[in-house]
Parts: C-alpha cells; sequence; structure tokens
C-alpha cells in the first residue's frame, strides 16, 4: 500500500500536480523549437523575389508565436517557483500545463502553416513536433480538465 487507507485519490491527484509543470515545460521547448524553425525558414525562404519574412502576414505570425512562447514559458516558471516554495500551486499547475500544451499546438500549427508544403513533410521537424504537442494536451489530464481545475481553485 502507498499512503494511508483512503488516501489514494489525493495521492493520485497530487502526483498529476507535480507532474503538470514538466508538461508545461516540454510544451514550452516543443513551441520554441517549431518557432525556431519557422523563423529560420522565414530567413531563408525566397518566394516572388523576396525573402518570405518580409512580408507582414509572416512577421506577424512570427510575433504571435514568440509572444505565446515567451508567456507560456513565465506559466511554467511560475508554476514551478511555487512548487519550489511549498506554497500550494494546483491552479498554477493547471493553467502552465494547459496554455503551454495549447500554445505548443497552435505554434506549430502556425509554423507548418509558415513552411507550407515542406511544414507537412517528414524532411523537416515541424511536423513532428505539431503531433508531439497534441499528445500534450492530452496526457496527465486533458485541457478541458485543466479548465475544471482552475476553476475549481478559483471558487475555493
Amino acid at each position: 500500500m502507498v499512503g494511508r487507507e483512503g488516501q489514494g485519490f489525493v495521492l493520485a491527484m497530487e502526483t498529476l500536480d507535480l507532474a503538470r509543470p514538466g508538461v508545461g515545460a516540454m510544451s514550452i521547448g516543443i513551441a520554441q523549437a517549431a518557432f525556431d524553425a519557422a523563423l529560420n525558414y522565414a530567413k531563408e525562404r525566397r518566394q516572388f523575389g523576396k525573402l518570405i519574412g518580409d512580408f507582414q502576414t509572416i512577421q506577424n505570425m512570427l510575433a504571435d508565436m514568440a509572444m505565446k512562447v515567451e508567456a507560456g514559458r513565465h506559466l511554467v516558471f511560475q508554476a514551478a517557483c511555487k512548487l519550489e516554495e511549498g506554497l500550494p500551486f494546483t491552479k498554477e499547475a493547471a493553467m502552465a500545463k494547459a496554455f503551454a500544451s495549447d500554445v505548443a499546438m497552435e505554434v506549430t500549427t502556425q509554423a507548418v502553416q509558415i513552411l507550407g508544403g515542406y511544414g507537412y513533410i517528414r524532411d523537416y521537424p515541424v511536423e513532428k513536433y505539431m503531433r508531439d504537442a497534441k499528445i500534450m494536451q492530452i496526457f496527465e489530464g486533458t485541457n478541458q480538465i485543466q479548465r475544471l481545475v482552475v476553476a475549481k481553485q478559483l471558487f475555493a
């Protein structure tokens, strides 16, 4: 037996809380890698006689991607700091996991878009990043469940 009798569910929930900042960190790593790949591609790929990074639409996409990755990183850091300080962090862990994995999915999808047809083939890593991002939204509690956890903490 692990823990005291009747405390199995509580232990399971505490374990999930402990894992969620890690899932958030992995998600941010995936998003950062996809962003870096898209940025590098935009600096090299030429279309209509100029770099695609010179097009305002691509610039806006990259700017949004960068902002979201940074915001997710800060939520993950906040959850990790509360955990390290021994403070309650259930809400922050759920927020970090849900937001960071949603960011990973969005950023990887945008990276595939920026790479166009190349983004969808295995010769380029962004297609794998997009698949990896999707599982981050699912395991250690789906993001729908994370939103319920956050809401419960708001009303506690």
